[in-house]
């Protein structure tokens, strides 16, 4: 089951916060991240992990419903790379 904003919001508000300062929080947390983002900032989030924007060239791709080649825009994407403490954890 994913994490949701709401769980989110939900766990920073049994912290002790209000319910609309938690709100706020998330809320506030995400608009600087994808601020940044749009900038094409990359967010290191020390013991966690690194959000950077990447560049996908165009690309031949295939319509999976109709079998037709077709040509992919180029792009840009998010990606997440874990912090070496994460990823210990994860493995266990």
């Amino acid at each position: 089951m994913a994490l949701t904003k709401n769980d989110i919001i939900s766990k920073i508000y049994k912290l002790g916060f209000t319910q609309k300062q938690a709100v706020d929080i998330v809320e506030s947390l995400f608009e600087i991240l994808k601020k940044n983002l749009e900038k094409n900032k990359d967010i290191l989030i020390t013991r966690f992990g690194k959000l950077c924007i990447k560049d996908k060239n165009s690309r031949k791709g295939r319509n999976p419903a109709t079998g037709s080649d077709l040509i992919l825009d180029a792009k840009r994407v998010v990606s997440f790379k874990c912090s070496g403490k994460l990823r210990k954890r994860i493995s266990g």
